[in-house]
Protein backbone atom coordinates (compact mmCIF):
# COMPACT_ATOMS: atom_id res chain seq x y z
CA UNK A 1 0.00 0.00 0.00
CA UNK A 2 1.10 3.53 -1.07
CA UNK A 3 2.55 5.56 2.05
CA UNK A 4 0.13 8.49 1.04
CA UNK A 5 1.06 12.20 2.13
CA UNK A 6 -0.90 14.36 4.38
CA UNK A 7 -1.96 17.36 3.36
CA UNK A 8 0.03 20.63 4.54
CA UNK A 9 -0.08 24.41 4.47
CA UNK A 10 2.25 24.55 1.44
CA UNK A 11 -0.60 22.23 -0.45
CA UNK A 12 -3.25 24.24 0.45
CA UNK A 13 -1.39 27.14 -1.02
CA UNK A 14 -1.23 25.61 -3.91
CA UNK A 15 -4.52 24.61 -3.89
CA UNK A 16 -5.78 27.99 -3.31
CA UNK A 17 -3.63 29.59 -5.61
CA UNK A 18 -4.67 27.85 -8.54
CA UNK A 19 -8.77 27.52 -7.49
CA UNK A 20 -9.37 30.33 -5.15
CA UNK A 21 -10.42 30.63 -1.36
CA UNK A 22 -13.81 30.14 -2.57
CA UNK A 23 -13.71 26.58 -4.63
CA UNK A 24 -10.92 25.43 -1.58
CA UNK A 25 -12.77 24.23 0.97
CA UNK A 26 -11.33 22.95 4.32
CA UNK A 27 -14.64 23.78 6.63
CA UNK A 28 -15.95 20.90 9.05
CA UNK A 29 -19.85 21.53 7.08
CA UNK A 30 -17.99 20.47 3.48
CA UNK A 31 -15.75 17.89 4.29
CA UNK A 32 -18.75 16.31 6.01
CA UNK A 33 -20.64 16.28 2.94
CA UNK A 34 -17.98 14.99 1.11
CA UNK A 35 -17.06 12.28 3.43
CA UNK A 36 -20.20 9.73 2.52
CA UNK A 37 -22.24 9.23 0.02
CA UNK A 38 -25.61 6.79 0.12
CA UNK A 39 -23.95 3.78 0.71
CA UNK A 40 -24.73 2.61 4.62
CA UNK A 41 -23.59 4.57 7.43
CA UNK A 42 -19.78 4.93 5.99
CA UNK A 43 -17.79 7.90 6.69
CA UNK A 44 -14.22 8.86 5.54
CA UNK A 45 -13.09 12.46 6.30
CA UNK A 46 -11.08 14.03 3.57
CA UNK A 47 -8.27 16.54 4.35
CA UNK A 48 -9.34 19.30 1.51
CA UNK A 49 -12.11 19.49 -0.80
CA UNK A 50 -11.30 20.67 -4.48
CA UNK A 51 -13.69 22.18 -6.75
CA UNK A 52 -12.07 23.08 -10.46
CA UNK A 53 -13.91 23.90 -13.03
CA UNK A 54 -11.57 23.72 -16.39
CA UNK A 55 -9.72 20.21 -17.65
CA UNK A 56 -6.29 22.49 -17.59
CA UNK A 57 -7.10 22.54 -13.19
CA UNK A 58 -8.05 19.11 -13.40
CA UNK A 59 -4.98 18.50 -14.89
CA UNK A 60 -2.71 21.13 -12.15
CA UNK A 61 -4.16 19.21 -9.76
CA UNK A 62 -3.56 15.76 -10.17
CA UNK A 63 -0.01 16.62 -11.20
CA UNK A 64 1.06 18.10 -7.99
CA UNK A 65 -1.09 15.07 -6.26
CA UNK A 66 0.96 12.71 -8.19
CA UNK A 67 4.34 14.35 -7.56
CA UNK A 68 3.61 15.08 -3.63
CA UNK A 69 1.54 11.55 -3.36
CA UNK A 70 -1.59 12.79 -2.28
CA UNK A 71 -4.70 10.43 -2.61
CA UNK A 72 -7.39 11.33 -4.77
CA UNK A 73 -11.23 10.97 -4.66
CA UNK A 74 -13.43 11.92 -7.50
CA UNK A 75 -17.00 13.34 -6.91
CA UNK A 76 -20.19 13.05 -8.70
CA UNK A 77 -23.52 13.79 -6.92
CA UNK A 78 -22.75 11.39 -3.93
CA UNK A 79 -25.82 8.88 -4.60
CA UNK A 80 -23.66 6.12 -5.07
CA UNK A 81 -24.30 2.92 -3.27
CA UNK A 82 -21.15 1.27 -3.57
CA UNK A 83 -18.62 3.56 -1.85
CA UNK A 84 -16.66 4.61 -5.23
CA UNK A 85 -16.52 8.03 -4.18
CA UNK A 86 -15.59 7.57 -0.04
CA UNK A 87 -12.21 9.09 0.79
CA UNK A 88 -10.98 6.47 2.36
CA UNK A 89 -7.42 7.35 2.66
CA UNK A 90 -8.25 11.38 3.39
CA UNK A 91 -6.43 13.89 0.86
CA UNK A 92 -8.19 15.58 -1.66
CA UNK A 93 -11.90 14.88 -2.76
CA UNK A 94 -12.13 16.43 -6.28
CA UNK A 95 -15.69 17.97 -6.79
CA UNK A 96 -16.68 17.88 -10.21
CA UNK A 97 -19.69 20.28 -9.50
CA UNK A 98 -18.86 22.82 -11.49
CA UNK A 99 -18.25 21.00 -14.44
CA UNK A 100 -22.32 21.47 -14.72
CA UNK A 101 -22.85 22.79 -18.79
CA UNK A 102 -24.70 21.17 -21.62
CA UNK A 103 -21.51 22.42 -23.86
CA UNK A 104 -24.21 21.27 -27.42
CA UNK A 105 -26.65 19.48 -28.43
CA UNK A 106 -26.36 18.26 -32.76
CA UNK A 107 -29.95 17.45 -33.68
CA UNK A 108 -28.29 16.67 -37.34
CA UNK A 109 -26.18 13.90 -35.91
CA UNK A 110 -27.90 12.95 -32.66
CA UNK A 111 -25.11 13.79 -30.48
CA UNK A 112 -24.54 15.84 -27.60
CA UNK A 113 -21.70 17.22 -25.52
CA UNK A 114 -21.62 17.64 -21.91
CA UNK A 115 -19.84 18.08 -19.12
CA UNK A 116 -19.39 15.48 -16.08
CA UNK A 117 -21.09 17.25 -13.87
CA UNK A 118 -24.75 17.80 -15.13
CA UNK A 119 -27.56 16.64 -13.49
CA UNK A 120 -28.80 13.47 -15.88
CA UNK A 121 -32.17 14.60 -15.47
CA UNK A 122 -31.65 17.81 -15.99
CA UNK A 123 -29.96 16.69 -19.50
CA UNK A 124 -32.36 13.97 -20.38
CA UNK A 125 -34.71 17.29 -20.34
CA UNK A 126 -32.86 19.35 -22.57
CA UNK A 127 -32.52 16.88 -25.17
CA UNK A 128 -36.25 16.33 -24.78
CA UNK A 129 -36.67 19.79 -25.97
CA UNK A 130 -35.48 19.18 -29.02
CA UNK A 131 -37.04 15.85 -30.00
CA UNK A 132 -33.97 13.72 -28.97
CA UNK A 133 -34.21 11.39 -26.00
CA UNK A 134 -31.04 9.96 -23.82
CA UNK A 135 -32.30 6.83 -22.28
CA UNK A 136 -30.73 5.46 -19.50
CA UNK A 137 -32.71 6.45 -16.07
CA UNK A 138 -30.96 5.73 -12.71
CA UNK A 139 -33.76 6.21 -10.13
CA UNK A 140 -31.39 9.08 -8.63
CA UNK A 141 -31.59 10.66 -11.83
CA UNK A 142 -32.87 14.09 -10.12
CA UNK A 143 -29.50 14.27 -8.17
CA UNK A 144 -26.84 12.24 -9.88
CA UNK A 145 -24.14 13.47 -12.31
CA UNK A 146 -23.30 11.89 -15.84
CA UNK A 147 -19.87 11.47 -15.12
CA UNK A 148 -21.08 9.17 -11.87
CA UNK A 149 -23.74 7.45 -14.49
CA UNK A 150 -20.10 6.53 -16.19
CA UNK A 151 -18.38 6.03 -13.49
CA UNK A 152 -20.52 2.72 -12.49
CA UNK A 153 -22.02 2.16 -16.04
CA UNK A 154 -25.66 3.22 -14.38
CA UNK A 155 -28.62 1.91 -16.06
CA UNK A 156 -31.81 2.21 -14.96
CA UNK A 157 -35.54 0.76 -16.01
CA UNK A 158 -35.40 1.52 -19.37
CA UNK A 159 -32.17 -0.56 -19.66
CA UNK A 160 -34.05 -3.42 -20.36
CA UNK A 161 -34.97 -2.03 -23.73
CA UNK A 162 -32.33 0.64 -24.95
CA UNK A 163 -29.27 -0.71 -22.89
CA UNK A 164 -27.36 1.17 -20.07
CA UNK A 165 -24.82 4.03 -20.24
CA UNK A 166 -22.23 2.68 -21.88
CA UNK A 167 -24.22 2.46 -25.03
CA UNK A 168 -24.18 5.90 -25.54
CA UNK A 169 -20.95 6.94 -25.25
CA UNK A 170 -19.19 7.97 -28.40
CA UNK A 171 -15.79 9.68 -26.74
CA UNK A 172 -14.56 11.16 -23.05
CA UNK A 173 -11.82 13.67 -22.51
CA UNK A 174 -10.10 12.72 -19.81
CA UNK A 175 -7.44 13.79 -17.15
CA UNK A 176 -4.51 10.86 -16.25
CA UNK A 177 -3.66 10.95 -12.58
CA UNK A 178 -0.29 12.18 -13.71
CA UNK A 179 -2.29 15.20 -15.41
CA UNK A 180 -2.50 14.50 -19.07
CA UNK A 181 -5.31 15.58 -21.27
CA UNK A 182 -7.02 13.70 -24.08
CA UNK A 183 -9.82 12.01 -25.84
CA UNK A 184 -10.53 8.20 -25.51
CA UNK A 185 -11.33 7.94 -28.77
CA UNK A 186 -14.05 10.16 -31.36
CA UNK A 187 -17.05 11.65 -32.44
CA UNK A 188 -18.20 9.10 -35.10
CA UNK A 189 -20.57 5.72 -34.31
CA UNK A 190 -17.92 3.25 -35.51
CA UNK A 191 -14.33 3.25 -34.37
CA UNK A 192 -12.02 0.09 -34.99
CA UNK A 193 -8.50 2.28 -34.30
CA UNK A 194 -7.20 0.50 -31.62
CA UNK A 195 -8.03 -0.43 -28.09
CA UNK A 196 -11.33 1.38 -27.10
CA UNK A 197 -10.54 3.21 -24.22
CA UNK A 198 -13.39 4.98 -24.29
CA UNK A 199 -15.33 1.60 -22.84
CA UNK A 200 -12.25 1.08 -20.58
CA UNK A 201 -13.65 4.25 -18.39
CA UNK A 202 -17.52 3.35 -18.33
CA UNK A 203 -17.45 1.23 -15.05
CA UNK A 204 -13.97 1.96 -14.01
CA UNK A 205 -15.30 4.00 -10.50
CA UNK A 206 -12.93 7.02 -11.12
CA UNK A 207 -9.86 4.57 -10.78
CA UNK A 208 -8.15 5.27 -13.81
CA UNK A 209 -9.02 8.91 -14.93
CA UNK A 210 -10.76 12.26 -14.49
CA UNK A 211 -13.91 12.86 -16.92
CA UNK A 212 -13.59 16.36 -18.14
CA UNK A 213 -16.28 16.21 -21.24
CA UNK A 214 -18.05 13.34 -22.49
CA UNK A 215 -19.80 12.95 -25.99
CA UNK A 216 -23.27 11.05 -25.90
CA UNK A 217 -25.15 9.66 -28.91
CA UNK A 218 -29.08 10.00 -28.58
CA UNK A 219 -32.04 8.57 -29.99
CA UNK A 220 -35.09 9.79 -31.42
CA UNK A 221 -37.87 10.42 -28.77
CA UNK A 222 -40.50 8.27 -28.36
CA UNK A 223 -43.97 9.84 -28.56
CA UNK A 224 -46.27 7.40 -26.82
CA UNK A 225 -46.15 5.74 -23.48
CA UNK A 226 -48.36 3.36 -21.69
CA UNK A 227 -48.05 1.97 -18.28
CA UNK A 228 -49.43 -0.80 -16.71
CA UNK A 229 -49.10 -2.52 -12.91
CA UNK A 230 -49.73 -6.13 -12.85
CA UNK A 231 -50.40 -7.65 -9.42
CA UNK A 232 -48.90 -11.22 -8.33
CA UNK A 233 -49.94 -13.65 -5.86
CA UNK A 234 -46.82 -15.17 -5.73
CA UNK A 235 -43.28 -13.26 -6.02
CA UNK A 236 -41.46 -16.39 -8.20
CA UNK A 237 -44.11 -16.41 -10.58
CA UNK A 238 -44.17 -12.16 -10.88
CA UNK A 239 -40.45 -12.76 -11.93
CA UNK A 240 -41.53 -15.85 -14.28
CA UNK A 241 -43.94 -14.13 -15.93
CA UNK A 242 -41.39 -11.74 -17.52
CA UNK A 243 -39.51 -14.36 -19.46
CA UNK A 244 -43.07 -15.32 -21.24
CA UNK A 245 -43.66 -11.45 -22.19
CA UNK A 246 -40.29 -11.34 -24.22
CA UNK A 247 -41.01 -14.87 -25.72
CA UNK A 248 -44.57 -13.80 -27.12
CA UNK A 249 -42.49 -10.67 -29.26
CA UNK A 250 -42.75 -8.09 -26.71
CA UNK A 251 -39.84 -5.49 -25.66
CA UNK A 252 -41.09 -3.24 -23.06
CA UNK A 253 -39.26 -0.13 -22.55
CA UNK A 254 -39.35 -0.99 -18.62
CA UNK A 255 -40.14 -3.63 -16.56
CA UNK A 256 -39.73 -3.53 -12.97
CA UNK A 257 -40.29 -5.83 -10.07
CA UNK A 258 -41.42 -4.46 -6.84
CA UNK A 259 -42.53 -7.08 -3.93
CA UNK A 260 -45.38 -5.95 -1.64
CA UNK A 261 -42.58 -4.97 1.49
CA UNK A 262 -41.42 -2.21 -1.07
CA UNK A 263 -44.91 -0.86 -1.80
CA UNK A 264 -46.37 -0.74 1.67
CA UNK A 265 -43.06 1.26 3.00
CA UNK A 266 -42.81 3.47 -0.21
CA UNK A 267 -46.73 4.08 0.28
CA UNK A 268 -46.47 5.23 3.57
CA UNK A 269 -43.07 7.08 2.98
CA UNK A 270 -44.83 9.12 0.48
CA UNK A 271 -47.99 9.72 1.81
CA UNK A 272 -46.08 11.40 5.08
CA UNK A 273 -43.57 13.21 3.24
CA UNK A 274 -45.52 14.18 0.23
CA UNK A 275 -49.26 13.68 1.47
CA UNK A 276 -49.42 11.72 -1.58
CA UNK A 277 -52.13 8.45 -1.18
CA UNK A 278 -51.09 4.97 -2.44
CA UNK A 279 -51.35 4.63 -6.19
CA UNK A 280 -51.57 0.67 -5.48
CA UNK A 281 -54.87 -0.36 -4.75
CA UNK A 282 -55.16 -2.98 -2.26
CA UNK A 283 -55.81 -6.46 -2.67
CA UNK A 284 -56.02 -9.30 -0.82
CA UNK A 285 -53.51 -11.94 -0.71
CA UNK A 286 -50.87 -9.58 -3.55
CA UNK A 287 -47.10 -10.32 -2.91
CA UNK A 288 -45.39 -8.62 -5.66
CA UNK A 289 -46.25 -5.83 -8.57
CA UNK A 290 -44.64 -6.04 -11.65
CA UNK A 291 -44.65 -2.01 -14.17
CA UNK A 292 -44.70 -2.34 -17.65
CA UNK A 293 -44.30 0.38 -19.41
CA UNK A 294 -44.36 -0.05 -23.52
CA UNK A 295 -43.00 3.04 -25.70
CA UNK A 296 -43.37 3.77 -29.13
CA UNK A 297 -44.98 6.31 -31.79
CA UNK A 298 -48.45 4.80 -32.67
CA UNK A 299 -51.11 4.04 -29.81
CA UNK A 300 -52.29 1.48 -31.75
CA UNK A 301 -49.50 -1.15 -31.70
CA UNK A 302 -49.16 -0.07 -27.88
CA UNK A 303 -52.59 -1.08 -27.48
CA UNK A 304 -52.07 -4.33 -29.39
CA UNK A 305 -49.17 -5.07 -27.41
CA UNK A 306 -50.78 -4.73 -23.78
CA UNK A 307 -53.52 -7.20 -25.38
CA UNK A 308 -51.07 -9.39 -25.91
CA UNK A 309 -49.86 -8.92 -22.40
CA UNK A 310 -52.85 -9.74 -21.17
CA UNK A 311 -53.20 -12.36 -23.31
CA UNK A 312 -49.87 -14.16 -22.01
CA UNK A 313 -50.76 -13.34 -18.14
CA UNK A 314 -53.72 -14.93 -18.46
CA UNK A 315 -51.61 -18.38 -17.39
CA UNK A 316 -50.13 -16.84 -14.17
CA UNK A 317 -52.53 -16.03 -11.04
CA UNK A 318 -52.58 -12.36 -10.98
CA UNK A 319 -54.94 -10.04 -9.55
CA UNK A 320 -56.55 -6.37 -11.38
CA UNK A 321 -54.23 -5.29 -14.43
CA UNK A 322 -54.11 -1.72 -13.52
CA UNK A 323 -53.34 0.90 -16.83
CA UNK A 324 -52.42 4.18 -16.23
CA UNK A 325 -55.11 6.86 -17.03
CA UNK A 326 -53.08 9.76 -17.82
CA UNK A 327 -48.99 11.32 -17.64
CA UNK A 328 -49.51 12.06 -13.80
CA UNK A 329 -50.86 8.82 -13.25
CA UNK A 330 -47.82 7.51 -14.99
CA UNK A 331 -45.74 9.90 -13.01
CA UNK A 332 -47.02 8.49 -9.88
CA UNK A 333 -46.57 5.16 -10.90
CA UNK A 334 -42.88 5.98 -11.23
CA UNK A 335 -42.35 8.00 -8.10
CA UNK A 336 -43.30 5.18 -6.46
CA UNK A 337 -40.49 2.68 -8.11
CA UNK A 338 -37.85 5.95 -7.33
CA UNK A 339 -38.58 6.26 -3.72
CA UNK A 340 -37.93 2.61 -2.50
CA UNK A 341 -34.46 3.12 -1.90
CA UNK A 342 -35.01 6.30 0.00
CA UNK A 343 -37.97 4.95 1.72
CA UNK A 344 -36.34 1.73 2.72
CA UNK A 345 -33.30 3.83 3.87
CA UNK A 346 -36.05 6.25 6.17
CA UNK A 347 -37.26 3.16 7.57
CA UNK A 348 -34.52 1.02 8.83
CA UNK A 349 -30.85 1.12 8.35
CA UNK A 350 -29.94 -0.79 4.92
CA UNK A 351 -27.98 -2.75 2.87
CA UNK A 352 -28.35 -2.18 -0.43
CA UNK A 353 -26.73 -4.86 -3.00
CA UNK A 354 -27.69 -5.17 -6.78
CA UNK A 355 -26.95 -8.73 -7.93
CA UNK A 356 -27.88 -9.54 -11.22
CA UNK A 357 -28.59 -12.62 -13.11
CA UNK A 358 -29.52 -14.13 -16.60
CA UNK A 359 -33.15 -13.26 -16.72
CA UNK A 360 -34.35 -17.07 -16.98
CA UNK A 361 -32.38 -16.92 -13.55
CA UNK A 362 -34.75 -14.51 -11.44
CA UNK A 363 -37.39 -16.83 -9.51
CA UNK A 364 -34.51 -19.09 -8.73
CA UNK A 365 -32.59 -15.95 -6.92
CA UNK A 366 -35.78 -14.65 -5.19
CA UNK A 367 -35.96 -17.89 -3.93
CA UNK A 368 -32.58 -18.52 -2.55
CA UNK A 369 -32.40 -14.85 -1.20
CA UNK A 370 -35.63 -15.06 1.05
CA UNK A 371 -34.22 -18.70 2.17
CA UNK A 372 -30.95 -16.84 3.19
CA UNK A 373 -32.87 -14.01 4.85
CA UNK A 374 -34.89 -16.71 6.61
CA UNK A 375 -32.15 -18.52 7.82
CA UNK A 376 -30.24 -15.30 9.62
CA UNK A 377 -33.32 -13.72 11.01
CA UNK A 378 -33.97 -10.43 8.87
CA UNK A 379 -35.60 -8.68 6.14
CA UNK A 380 -34.72 -9.11 2.76
CA UNK A 381 -37.05 -5.76 0.33
CA UNK A 382 -36.54 -6.79 -3.23
CA UNK A 383 -37.68 -4.83 -5.91
CA UNK A 384 -35.00 -3.84 -8.93
CA UNK A 385 -35.19 -3.94 -13.20
CA UNK A 386 -36.57 -7.31 -13.34
CA UNK A 387 -36.44 -7.42 -17.39
CA UNK A 388 -33.13 -7.61 -17.47
CA UNK A 389 -32.41 -9.89 -14.45
CA UNK A 390 -31.00 -7.16 -11.74
CA UNK A 391 -32.50 -7.15 -8.46
CA UNK A 392 -31.99 -4.89 -5.99
CA UNK A 393 -31.59 -6.44 -2.39
CA UNK A 394 -32.24 -4.42 0.72
CA UNK A 395 -31.02 -5.92 3.96
CA UNK A 396 -33.14 -4.15 6.61
CA UNK A 397 -31.50 -3.91 10.28
CA UNK A 398 -34.46 -3.02 12.16
CA UNK A 399 -34.31 -4.59 15.91
CA UNK A 400 -31.18 -6.16 15.01
CA UNK A 401 -28.33 -5.35 17.21
CA UNK A 402 -24.86 -4.31 15.82
CA UNK A 403 -23.04 -6.82 16.48
CA UNK A 404 -25.03 -8.88 14.83
CA UNK A 405 -25.21 -6.20 11.88
CA UNK A 406 -21.72 -6.52 11.46
CA UNK A 407 -20.71 -9.60 12.11
CA UNK A 408 -23.18 -11.86 10.69
CA UNK A 409 -25.32 -10.69 8.15
CA UNK A 410 -21.75 -9.65 6.13
CA UNK A 411 -22.30 -13.57 6.31
CA UNK A 412 -25.13 -13.58 5.41
CA UNK A 413 -24.24 -11.54 1.93
CA UNK A 414 -21.43 -13.98 1.19
CA UNK A 415 -24.20 -16.48 0.90
CA UNK A 416 -26.28 -14.19 -1.38
CA UNK A 417 -23.17 -13.21 -3.66
CA UNK A 418 -22.50 -17.18 -3.70
CA UNK A 419 -25.64 -17.97 -4.75
CA UNK A 420 -26.24 -15.23 -7.38
CA UNK A 421 -22.85 -16.56 -9.37
CA UNK A 422 -23.98 -20.00 -9.37
CA UNK A 423 -26.90 -18.81 -10.80
CA UNK A 424 -24.66 -17.43 -13.70
CA UNK A 425 -24.83 -14.30 -12.02
CA UNK A 426 -22.64 -11.30 -10.92
CA UNK A 427 -21.59 -9.39 -7.76
CA UNK A 428 -23.13 -6.13 -9.72
CA UNK A 429 -25.31 -4.74 -12.40
CA UNK A 430 -25.04 -0.77 -11.71
CA UNK A 431 -24.10 0.10 -8.10
CA UNK A 432 -20.61 -0.91 -9.02
CA UNK A 433 -17.83 -2.35 -6.58
CA UNK A 434 -16.12 0.59 -4.97
CA UNK A 435 -14.79 -0.10 -1.50
CA UNK A 436 -18.07 -2.05 -0.05
CA UNK A 437 -17.50 -5.11 -2.17
CA UNK A 438 -14.17 -5.55 -2.93
CA UNK A 439 -13.40 -8.04 -0.43
CA UNK A 440 -16.14 -10.27 -2.93
CA UNK A 441 -14.31 -9.62 -6.03
CA UNK A 442 -12.47 -13.26 -5.81
CA UNK A 443 -15.53 -14.55 -5.48
CA UNK A 444 -16.78 -13.36 -9.28
CA UNK A 445 -13.43 -14.06 -11.15
CA UNK A 446 -10.20 -15.88 -11.22
CA UNK A 447 -7.13 -14.05 -10.02
CA UNK A 448 -5.85 -14.00 -13.40
CA UNK A 449 -8.98 -11.54 -14.80
CA UNK A 450 -7.88 -10.02 -10.87
CA UNK A 451 -4.35 -9.43 -12.15
CA UNK A 452 -5.08 -8.22 -15.53
CA UNK A 453 -7.24 -5.36 -14.23
CA UNK A 454 -4.74 -4.27 -11.46
CA UNK A 455 -2.45 -4.57 -14.60
CA UNK A 456 -4.44 -2.11 -16.06
CA UNK A 457 -4.60 0.13 -12.52
CA UNK A 458 -1.14 0.35 -12.56
CA UNK A 459 -0.19 1.87 -16.12
CA UNK A 460 -3.03 4.21 -15.60
CA UNK A 461 -2.54 5.25 -12.37
CA UNK A 462 1.32 4.10 -11.66
CA UNK A 463 1.52 5.65 -8.35
CA UNK A 464 -1.44 4.34 -6.72
CA UNK A 465 -2.98 8.06 -6.24
CA UNK A 466 -6.33 7.99 -8.22
CA UNK A 467 -9.83 6.52 -5.93
CA UNK A 468 -7.31 4.32 -3.92
CA UNK A 469 -8.25 1.18 -2.38
CA UNK A 470 -11.54 0.91 -4.53
CA UNK A 471 -12.81 -2.18 -6.47
CA UNK A 472 -9.40 -4.64 -5.51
Amino acid sequence: MTAFKKIEEEDLRFFTQLLGQIHTHTSPEKLAICAKDETEDFMYMPEVVLCPATAFEVSQIMRYCSTHLIPVTPRGGGTGLSGGALPVHGGVVLSMERFNKILDIDTVNLQATVEPGVVTEVFQKAVMEKGLFYPPDPASKGSCFLGGNLAECSGGPKAVKYGVTRDYVLNIEMVTAQGDIFWTGANVLKNSTGYNLTQLMIGSEGTLGIITKIVFKLRPLPTKSLVLLVPFYSSEMACRAISSIYLAGIVPSGMEFMEHDAINITSAYLEEKLKSKSVVPHQEGIEAHLIIELDGNKDEELLQNAELIHEVLADYEIGEILLAQDHTHKEELWKLRRQISPALNAFSHTKSEDLVVPRSQLPNLILKIKAIAKLYGFRAVCYGHAGDGNLHVNILKESLSDAYWQHEVPKAMREMFAACIALGGTLSGEHGIGWAKREFMPMAMPEIKLTIMRGIKQVFDPKGILNPSKIF
